[in-house]
C-alpha cells in the first residue's frame, strides 16, 4: 500500500504506535479484535481499524501539494475535501476557498472561476455537469483530482453494467456529494435509481412484483431516478452499486433482497439475465471499519466515543452500530468534552448537538471504547484520549506506552 505525505500534525504518538504494532502482527487484517490500552485506572478499547483510509490520505496529500506548488494562485475546492471539520478548517486557514457547501449551495459563482485558478476535486468526486463546466472553462481538472479510487471503481462498474443494458440501483443518500457524483456518472450509461435503505428497496420490490403502480413509483421516488426512467422496462435487468460510505452490510442486504425478488419474478434459471453480482463495489476501508466496530460489540465497556465530522456518513454508521449496546457519544474533537460531568454529542437521528451531564461522573475506573471515521486524523483521536486522562488527573507520556 502506498505511503502518503500528510502533514505531521495529523499524525499521533499513541494511535500510530498501536496501528504499527497491529499491522506487524496481523498484516492481512484477519484479526478484527480491538486493542486495550490501560492508563492507571482508565482503559481505552481501541478499534482494530479506523481513521484515514487510502482515499482520504490521497486527497490530503494532493490538496496540500496544490497549496505548496501554487503559492501565487487562487485555490478552490468544489466542496469540502472530506467530511472532517479540523481538516477543512486547516485548508481554509491556508487560503483555500470552497465553491459549494456540502448541500450543493453555491458559495462562489462559477463565473468567478477562471482557467488560471487551481480547482481541487474532492475525495467524493464530482458530477459530470461540474466536470464539463470546468473543462469548458479551460480549468485543469486532472492534476489535483482527489477522487477516491474506490469511488471511481463504482463508476467503472456502473459503466460496465450499463454497457450490458443493466439499470443501476444506487444505495446511497440522495443529497450526499458522492451519491450525486455516482448518479451523474451512471445515468450517462444506463437508467439509474437511488434507494436510501431497505424501506425504499421494498417499495421497488413491490413495483417489480406488480403491487405498486407506475404513478405510485414515480411519486415515491420523485427526483431520485434518471430522465425518461421507465420502471416497467428498466427494472427488468438490474445491478446494485453503493455510496462507498454506507453500511456495507446494508448494501449487501439490499442486493441480496433484490436478487430474491428477481428470482421470484423471472425464475432461478434465468436470474443471470436479470440481476448482476456487484459485491466488488464495496469499499475495503468502509468494510474494515464496520467489521472492526462489530467486533467491538463483544467488549465489556462503560461507554463508547466515536470521533469524526457530524456530516460524515461513514462515521454516523459506526455510531449506528455501537449505540444499541453502549452509551455512545459522537464528537468532532476533544473540545466537545467539557468536564467529567459534561460532553456535547451529536445525535445522528435528530441531527442535533446535545449536552449530556452524566459523562464520566462517579466512574473512577472507566472502560471506554474509542474509534473514528475514515476522514478523522489520528491526532484528533489522541487528543480525545489525552483530554479524558487530563480530566481524570492521570499523567500521560506517550513514550511509556507498553503494547
Amino acid at each position: 500500500m502506498k505511503k502518503f505525505e500528510i502533514p505531521e500534525y495529523y499524525k499521533s504518538p499513541i494511535i500510530s504506535k498501536v496501528k504499527a504494532k497491529r499491522k506487524l502482527e496481523d498484516p492481512r487484517k484477519k484479526d478484527f479484535s480491538p486493542t486495550s490500552l490501560i492508563f492507571e485506572n482508565v482503559e481505552f478499547i481501541i478499534s482494530r481499524h479506523f481513521g484515514f483510509c487510502y482515499g482520504v490520505e490521497n486527497a490530503i496529500e494532493k490538496s496540500y501539494k496544490a497549496i505548496q506548488e501554487n503559492p501565487e494562485k487562487r485555490i478552490f475546492l468544489i466542496s469540502q475535501m472530506i467530511h472532517n471539520p479540523d481538516v477543512n478548517q486547516d485548508l481554509l486557514s491556508q487560503g483555500v476557498k470552497f465553491i459549494q457547501d456540502t448541500d450543493g449551495t453555491q458559495l462562489i459563482p462559477w463565473e468567478e472561476i477562471t482557467k488560471e485558478d487551481i480547482v481541487i476535486i474532492p475525495a467524493f468526486g464530482t458530477t459530470t455537469e461540474i466536470r464539463d463546466l470546468l473543462v469548458n472553462k479551460g480549468v485543469d481538472i486532472k492534476t489535483y483530482n482527489t477522487t477516491c479510487p474506490f469511488v471511481e471503481k463504482v463508476w467503472n462498474r456502473s459503466a460496465k453494467l450499463g454497457d450490458n443494458d443493466h439499470t443501476i440501483i444506487i444505495h446511497g443518500k440522495y443529497n450526499h456529494e458522492e451519491t450525486k457524483a455516482t448518479f451523474s456518472h451512471s445515468k450517462q450509461n444506463s437508467p439509474s435509481l437511488i434507494v436510501k435503505n431497505m424501506e425504499e428497496t421494498e417499495f421497488v420490490a413491490q413495483f417489480i412484483l406488480g403491487k405498486k403502480s407506475i404513478e405510485e413509483f414515480k411519486t415515491f421516488f420523485d427526483g431520485k431516478f434518471s430522465k425518461n426512467f421507465n420502471p416497467e422496462v428498466d427494472l427488468n435487468k438490474i445491478g446494485v452499486v453503493n455510496q462507498t460510505t454506507m453500511l456495507a452490510t446494508e448494501t449487501q442486504e439490499i442486493a441480496d433482497f433484490l436478487k430474491t425478488v428477481m428470482i421470484e419474478k423471472h425464475g432461478l434459471l434465468d436470474i443471470k439475465s436479470h440481476f448482476a453480482d456487484t459485491r466488488d463495489t464495496l469499499c475495503y476501508a468502509t468494510n474494515d471499519n464496520q467489521s472492526a466496530t462489530i467486533e467491538l460489540l463483544k467488549s465489556n465497556a462503560d461507554l463508547a466515543i466515536v470521533v469524526g465530522g457530524y456530516n460524515s456518513s461513514n462515521t454516523s454508521h459506526l455510531v449506528e452500530l455501537l449505540e444499541p449496546k453502549f452509551k455512545t457519544f459522537f464528537i468532532k474533537n476533544e473540545e466537545e468534552i467539557k468536564s467529567l460531568n459534561e460532553i456535547n454529542s451529536f445525535d445522528i437521528h435528530t441531527k442535533k448537538l446535545n449536552t449530556h451531564h452524566e459523562f464520566l461522573k462517579g466512574n473512577s475506573n472507566p472502560s471506554i471504547i474509542i474509534t473514528s471515521g475514515a476522514s478523522c486524523p489520528d491526532a484528533v483521536v489522541d487528543n480525545v484520549m489525552k483530554k479524558v486522562l487530563e480530566l481524570m488527573n492521570i499523567s500521560f507520556n506517550p513514550k511509556s506506552i507498553a503494547l
